[in-house]
């Protein structure tokens, strides 16, 4: 079963490319995408890994994690689910007044 990862800490110039060639040396890569800012278009520094097992995906968070790629320390980590969002931002606009 597919396993999806966080890679936090990226350097803004690393690309998906290099981060498949990083991974490639703990197993199978399925899918590798980096978080873009939708205005900038630029990195956010973080992105998802997805390996093609729970092994592989074990076994890069023990080779992958704290290692420098690109200048920086990189953060290897399960993927967690996102957590919904409220639209509603809280503060007093003339609601239930």
């Amino acid at each position: 079963m597919e396993k999806k990862l966080y890679v936090g800490g990226l350097s803004y110039e690393t690309t998906e490319d290099a981060l498949k060639d990083l991974f490639s040396q703990a197993g199978t890569v399925n899918s590798v995408a980096i978080i873009l800012d939708k205005f900038s278009g630029k990195s956010k520094g973080f992105g998802f890994v997805e390996m093609s097992s729970e092994e592989e995906a074990k076994k890069a968070m023990e080779m992958l994690n704290g290692k420098d790629l690109d200048g920086r320390n990189i953060t290897v980590d399960e993927a967690r689910p996102m957590k919904e969002r409220s639209s509603f931002r809280g503060g007093s606009r003339g609601f239930d007044r």
